[in-house]
């Protein structure tokens, strides 16, 4: 069974309590959506060979609601305790300037992903394989995440997470706000736990 997680996110730089809120709902919509698709599939597994169409379409479904969980879990949490400062000596920014040449190209590219039309995800994910960030746009949460990939910070391009507070028009000032309320602490500890793997 998946458990909500609870997360301790101060008052932020342009994104109101209201959205916070309401998003914060939406999260929870997710862990209890999977809970019940797990549950339903065990239900239907009983008769696999009738209930053959409602499981292949339960179990699309699984991936939407457990990967739209887990990234709210790295977007939140990249928002608790205050924004702090990306650490230039740090590993992140380290990894960050190898592979992009600088933190401020990278910053660049990100935020041009983020604004991409539509809704979904822009991504900063570790590969272990090639030991590498990748940056990605991932449309919808069941559709073109990385594989085998750990995220290390998600940005929730969904019009949920900012058309209250900015309406579509303020798009890129909501990309901006984020990153001032970010708190790289977390991304940090995000790759190191993804290094340790």
């Amino acid at each position: 069974m998946f458990i909500e997680q609870k997360f301790n996110i101060p008052p932020l730089n342009g994104i109101s309590q209201k959205t916070v809120e309401e998003h914060l709902k939406l999260y929870a919509g997710y862990v209890k959506h999977a809970n019940l698709v797990l549950e339903k599939i065990k239900e239907l597994k009983h008769d696999v060979e009738k209930n053959a169409y409602a499981l292949a379409e339960v179990n699309r479904r699984f991936g939407f609601e457990f990967n739209g969980m887990r990234n709210h879990e790295v977007y939140f949490r990249s928002l608790e305790g205050g924004s702090t400062t990306l650490t230039a000596s740090g590993p992140v920014a380290k990894a960050i300037a190898e592979r992009w040449g600088s933190f401020e190209v990278w910053l660049t590219e990100f935020k041009a992903i983020a604004l991409t039309r539509g809704i979904g995800w822009a991504m900063l994910y570790y590969d272990p394989v090639s030991k590498q960030f990748l940056n990605a746009w991932v449309d919808e949460q069941h559709l073109g995440q990385l594989q085998n990939c750990s995220l290390i910070l998600g940005l929730d391009m969904w019009e949920h997470s900012f058309v209250y507070d900015y309406q579509p028009s303020g798009k890129k000032q909501y990309v901006e706000d984020f990153f001032v309320n970010l708190n790289w602490e977390v991304v940090e500890q995000n790759f190191a736990a993804a290094t340790s793997k």
